[in-house]
């Protein structure tokens, strides 16, 4: 490490006003990671329950109610929707979402890309970010970028509900969700679902699980068509709040682990900045050695 004094003084002076800035973001983010952990915990088995039991319900059925969300085409044009934080500084949380993404529409999608006809909506700026630069025959929609920063189900369902006509209509033959699944602030999972058509439940064969047999109270058209569209909804907000906790807690981790970085290299300067001057100081003592002794000569 070469460098005067001077150099390494304000060396340690930057690392440790960078040390303060990721304990103080390191904070923030754990303080946020509770306040989303508790809403995804909260929502995901309700939100998985009701998904398994839409699956059932429209493996089930043959013909008859609303089951256009169920029903699978000839897949010509799809939406992938991809959900991401607006800020960085999260260690490799919106990389891994973005790789997941690529690979669903280069692997999965790969005719479709090559006609032009995979679209990507974004909610949260870095997926466009990393998208742009990357994939020009892909149509972008940027409009719901903002919807990020207020993840209320208000303002996420508005968002289906748009993607569910899309569908309705012919638009899209297939919207797929990629979003990151949170475990816990250390542990996430970039993942890829399909949203529309809903998958139909598969029982392999020999299991003991079967599937149910549901009774339709008052009928079966007016349940499905109040009850089906109120589940894809809550499951899009789900993948919403999924990210948005593993956000948080990529964040509180990564900042954990700069600033137990910045203390190491903290350690490496303070000794070096001795070193140098114990050897300064040496220098300085041997040179008014050597000329006193030269003055009684």
């Amino acid at each position: 490490m070469a460098g005067g004094l001077k150099e390494v003084r304000e060396r340690i002076k930057s690392v440790n006003n960078t040390q303060q800035i990721t304990k103080a973001m390191k904070m923030v983010s754990a303080a946020k990671l509770r306040k989303a952990q508790n809403a995804i915990v909260q929502l995901r088995p309700y939100a998985n329950r009701l998904n398994r039991m839409l699956s059932n319900i429209l493996s089930n059925l043959d013909g008859g109610g609303d089951t256009s969300f169920g029903k699978a085409r000839e897949v010509k044009n799809v939406l992938v929707v991809v959900v991401t934080s607006n800020r960085g500084l999260a260690g490799a949380f919106n990389t891994n979402i973005c790789k997941e993404a690529a690979a669903l529409v280069t692997e999965k999608y790969g005719r479709q890309l090559r006609e032009g006809k995979v679209t990507m909506l974004f909610i949260g700026k870095k997926g466009y970010d990393y998208f742009r630069r990357r994939f020009r025959e892909i149509t972008f929609i940027t409009d719901f970028i903002p919807v990020y920063e207020n993840v209320s189900y208000e303002n996420v369902s508005a968002v289906a509900r748009e993607r569910m006509e899309e569908f309705s209509t012919g638009k899209y033959d297939a919207i797929e969700l990629v979003y990151s699944r949170f475990k816990n602030a250390a542990t996430v999972f970039p993942t890829a679902e399909q949203w529309l058509p809903v998958p139909k439940m598969e029982v392999p064969a020999g299991s003991k699980e079967k599937k149910a047999d549901y009774i339709f109270e008052p009928d079966q058209e007016q349940l499905l068509e109040t009850m089906v569209p109120s589940i894809l909804q809550l499951s899009f907000h789900k993948s919403v709040l999924d990210t948005q906790a593993s956000e948080h807690g990529s964040r509180m981790t990564a900042m954990d682990k700069a600033t137990e970085n910045a203390e190491e290299l903290l350690k490496s300067l303070k000794i070096f900045y001795n070193k140098k001057r114990q050897e300064a100081i040496t220098t300085e003592l041997g040179e008014i050695v050597s000329g006193a002794a030269a003055l009684e000569n």
